[in-house]
Order: C-alpha cells, then structure tokens, then sequence
C-alpha cells in the first residue's frame, strides 16, 4: 500500500497538471513523460516528476510556470492537505541547460512527524513527427504528444541521457503497443538528428547487454517501488526485471532494428 505522502504526490501532481491544462501559461504545452502515461493512459507505474515539451523558449515558460503554480497550486495545496510549499525555478550547474529547464516545488509540513514532498516540472523539448493530439480527464482537456512520438521519444531518452534510467526501459515495456508500423523509420530520422549514429547506438546497445544483471536490478527496484501492487506482483510471477529486460531488448533490435555492433 501507497504511503500517505506518495498518494499526496500523487493528487499535487495532477492538480499541477489540470492548472496548466486550463491556464493560459499552459497554452501549446504539451505533457509527456511518464506521468502523462498515468494520468492519460492509466499507467501502473507512478511518476515521480511532471514532464512537458515545449518547442518556445524554455526559460520563459519556466517563469510562466512559477508565476501560474505559487498564484494557484500553492493556496489550493494548503487547502486541501495543509502542505505548505514553495515552488522555484531550479539553479546551480546540474540545471543550467539549453534543452531543459526545470521548475522545483516542494511542500512540507513543519514539525516533529513532518513529511516533505518534492514534485519536480521539467520543461524540455522532444523530436515530434506527428501533430500533437488532445486527452480529456474527468472534463479537463490535456495537449500531449502523440502516441508514436511518446514511445518514440522514451527510445530516445534511453539512449541519450547522460545517465540510462531504467523507467525508461519499463515505460517501453508497458506502452510497446503504441509503436507505429514505421517507427523504426520514423526513429533512425530522430537519431540522426540527435546526433546518434549507428554506431554510437551499436555500442550503446553493446553497453545495455553488457550491464544486464545491473539493469534488471534496477528494473526489480521499480516494479517493487513505483508499480500498483497487484500488477508489480503479477509482473514478477511472470519473470520481473528480467522479463522486462528480455522483451525490451527484442523490441529495440527486432522490431526497431537496433543491433549491437561488432
């Protein structure tokens, strides 16, 4: 069962996520990432940030952001759950990035039993082929991506973070039906432009296999922390991590034609 705090999280991120949807600093912004899989898409995995591609100026929309999220988020946190909060752009080296930009909101309460929740907004940028498309939840209308390009860009992320992140490889695993016909068309285009060249993603793909026992451990992790329970213990009666590894590697080289190299 979901600790009190994460269920909380939880309700603060989609409060974040309705403000923007209805607000005019929330106008052409686009939700993805993995929380737009569990609000839109009624993922298992819970997310732990809110993420949106923004193809403008991402400073500027990180100051729409803060400015929209203390006006409305912070008054109608303190309401609900009596969390107090303050929410800021991120600073310091780790942030300071021409392709994202990222919003800190933190909501605490003081005392001895204190909890405190960090719900981080990243304003970055993903390769789109297709229009971006609408959701609606519970009468609230969400721009996001389409499909194809989300699963498309989670292929992407995989391979071009500084740092692999196995929510990645599980979010592949749980949306592989959102694959067009010719994803591995449309994703050899984005790797160009990505700058991600065959053989890089030889030897990328050389380097997952090759740290397997590493990333299956972390998968477990996830499927143990961030999944509903009934569906992490059904997800481990049929292999876990491992399994999870498996059809993910026979999805990027047979599906998507990405094979390691010699």
């Amino acid at each position: 069962m979901k600790e009190n705090a994460t269920v909380i999280a939880e309700e603060i991120q989609k409060l974040a996520a309705r403000l923007l949807a209805i607000n005019p600093a929330g106008h052409k912004l686009c939700l993805i990432g993995g929380f737009r899989y569990r609000l839109l898409n009624a993922s298992c995995r819970a997310s732990l940030d809110i993420d949106y591609h923004w193809a403008g100026d991402l400073a500027r929309k990180q100051a729409d952001i803060v400015a929209l999220l203390r006006k409305k988020l912070l008054p109608e946190v303190k309401t609900r759950f009596d969390y107090d909060g303050n929410i800021q752009p991120a600073t310091g080296p780790d942030v300071d990035s021409p392709a994202v930009r990222v919003v800190d909101m933190a909501f605490y309460r003081l005392g001895p039993a204190g909890h405190r929740i960090e719900v981080p907004v990243e304003i970055t940028r993903i390769q789109c082929s297709d229009p971006p498309i609408v959701c609606t939840v519970g009468g609230t209308v969400f721009l996001t991506a389409s499909d194809a390009d989300m699963i498309e860009s989670k292929v992407i992320a995989l391979f071009n973070r500084l740092h692999l992140q196995a929510r990645d490889i599980v979010d592949i695993f749980l949306f592989q039906g959102a694959f067009a016909s010719d994803s591995a068309k449309r994703l050899a285009a984005k790797f160009a432009k990505a700058s991600l060249s065959p053989k890089v993603l030889g030897e990328l793909m050389n380097n997952l296999a090759a740290n397997r026992n590493q990333h299956v451990r972390a998968l477990d992790r996830i499927i143990g922390e961030q999944l509903d329970d009934t569906q992490a213990a059904n997800i481990k009666l049929a292999g876990g991590g491992t399994m999870i590894f498996n059809v993910v590697m026979g999805i990027l080289q047979d599906k998507l034609g990405i094979k390691g190299g010699p």
